[in-house]
């Protein structure tokens, strides 16, 4: 059992920046990929960015350009660094891990708890 630990979470004005953290309890976390994802009310979860065991990135298309997802292995984190932040962020980020090749919502083995980032106009 893998444990996923968010915290970076907040009320940031619009075109703000927050940095999300999510710390991993397991060994073998280089071989996860990991991923963030976010549910506003009302809407289904949605995926956010990815960054696989290799390397390579993944964003939804919304938040190219603004949000970078990055980890460090030494420390078991993954972080996401989220710039000109837009109401339309507002939502529950969750920190995922998965061994499978692909990172989706049907896919990931793990979850974190989530953490709120709501953007006011």
């Amino acid at each position: 059992q893998v444990q996923l630990v968010e915290s970076g979470g907040g009320l940031v004005q619009v075109g703000g920046s927050l940095r999300l953290s999510c710390v991993a309890s397991t060994r073998a976390f280089s071989a996860y990929s990991m991923g963030w994802f976010r549910q506003a009310p009302g809407k289904e979860r949605e995926f956010v960015a990815a960054l696989g065991w290799s390397g390579i990135t993944y964003y939804m298309d919304s938040v190219k350009g603004r949000f970078t997802i990055s980890r460090d292995n030494a420390q078991n984190t993954v972080s996401l660094q989220m710039n000109g932040l837009k109401p339309e962020d507002t939502a529950v980020y969750y920190c995922a891990a998965t061994l499978k090749r692909d990172v989706s919502t049907t896919s990931i083995q793990y979850w974190g708890q989530g953490t709120q980032v709501t953007v006011s106009s």
